[in-house]
């Protein structure tokens, strides 16, 4: 039995997935370079901390003491090139994550200025931005925020972070993915401008930087570049798949102990917090995700160039330097968007039998319909594909445990817009 005989898919589909995986061959031994070298700087954390069985053995109660938990710290913080680092289950999304860093750093009067426009849906309300005033948000506690808007091409305004940051700022925030906007992801590269820019005016400030989705795309992290805290989840990237649920934050040392004493409580900070089973999972997570984010990567190469072939306007464009592993189809349409998000669906290993449909998701401003038939809930490391139901009807997939059941998964995503008459071959 040929493997193409597995699924119910147009042989026309078929030919042009070998067209774009010649295509994207170049494109693909790139990424795996870039996994040799990302591999190896783990592999050589995990061996300079002297990572034991012993320490993938977790703790109860108050967990003092606990040598898997101090020791999953410090090579998270090598891996990366920070001071310090608390990589802990008890986050419970990177949301989350990024809320117990900005309250742990900024105090009443203190002015927080976000440098790549306005953030992602869910930290609205964390910040008390956008109609989401509440209980508890950053501006209810007296935290002066601003933004500095991107330029028309979704580009950061250079002279206008200079500007914005020279006054008496406390903290820089850096936005590195997309987020549900059209806007370009930052690249490792573009992210080290922007922190020259903010420290050519101002050596002060705190500069933080939402890394999630862009862990092991490249060879290097905002920390190797001068970020005073990076914050991400475990069930993106750096979990490699394997985490249930988690966050980290790493950086400067005093900043990341005081993240751990929001997390916990003041004068408490790392000294507590028991990891039951989890040690194992997030050390083998971490060890993993350099290749996971290498076929993640690779998916959404093949889904770039694969749809481009399609008709439709990708981004990026599978020649372009990747700063995450999110990639943005215009899909132009509902129908066409449902139509994709439900061949996903299908190709997923858990639920493939479920259908899609749009919904009011909490945190979120329109409907939103979300394919992840994902072994741990809502892990976008696993392949995904979401979307809120407005203009241009974009869809957002991400992550792939393994390239060729990513592949399997465009492919069916194809097909069923295929068989709803929303695409012709």
């Amino acid at each position: 039995m040929d493997w193409k005989d597995y699924y119910k898919i147009d042989p026309r589909l078929y030919s042009l997935c070998e067209e774009t995986l010649k295509d994207c061959k170049p494109l693909f031994e790139k990424a795996e370079e870039i996994l040799r070298h990302n591999q190896t700087k783990v592999m050589h954390a995990f061996t300079s901390v002297g990572v034991s069985a012993a320490h993938l053995i977790g703790t109860t109660g108050y967990g003092y003491d606990d040598s898997g938990r101090n020791a999953l710290d410090s090579v998270f913080a090598r891996i990366v090139g920070a001071e310090d680092a608390l990589v802990r289950f008890n986050f419970m999304s990177g949301t989350h994550t990024i809320s117990t860093a900005l309250s742990a750093l900024l105090r009443p009067n203190d002015k927080m200025v976000s440098i790549t426009g306005t953030p992602y849906d869910t930290l609205h309300a964390v910040i008390g931005i956008g109609g989401k005033k509440g209980d508890g948000s950053l501006i209810d506690f007296g935290i002066d925020y601003s933004e500095v808007e991107l330029k028309e091409d979704g580009m950061y305004d250079l002279e206008a972070i200079k500007k914005a940051c020279s006054q008496d700022i406390k903290m820089a925030y850096i936005q590195r993915s997309r987020g549900y906007s059209l806007r370009p992801s930052f690249t490792s590269e573009q992210t080290k401008e922007m922190i020259d820019a903010i420290r050519s005016v101002n050596r002060d400030a705190y500069i933080v930087v939402d890394n999630c989705y862009c862990e092991f795309v490249d060879t290097t992290e905002p920390t190797d570049y001068g970020a005073d805290l990076i914050i991400g989840s475990l069930i993106k990237n750096a979990g490699g798949g394997i985490a249930r649920t988690g966050g980290y934050v790493a950086g400067k040392k005093e900043l990341v102990e005081k993240c751990a004493d929001r997390l916990a409580y003041v004068g408490v900070g790392k000294e507590l917090g028991c990891t039951l089973d989890m040690n194992r999972e997030l050390f083998l997570g971490l060890f993993l995700a350099p290749q996971t984010v290498c076929n993640a990567v690779k998916t959404a190469i093949f889904a770039s160039s694969f749809f481009t072939k399609l008709g439709f306007e990708t981004a990026p464009t599978p020649e372009e330097k990747r700063a995450d592993i999110v990639q943005l189809l215009l899909l132009e349409n509902r129908e066409r968007l449902c139509s994709f998000c439900r061949g996903i669906q299908s190709g997923a290993p858990i639920d493939s039998f479920v259908t899609p449909e749009p919904w009011a998701m909490p945190g979120y401003d329109s409907e939103v319909i979300m394919a992840a038939g994902t072994f741990t809930m809502g892990a976008s490391v696993e392949m995904s594909a979401d979307a809120p139901l407005r203009e241009p009807y974009a869809a957002w997939m991400q992550g792939a445990l393994t390239f060729d059941s990513g592949m399997i998964g465009v492919l069916l995503a194809a097909q069923k817009m295929l068989e709803n008459g929303e695409i012709k071959l």
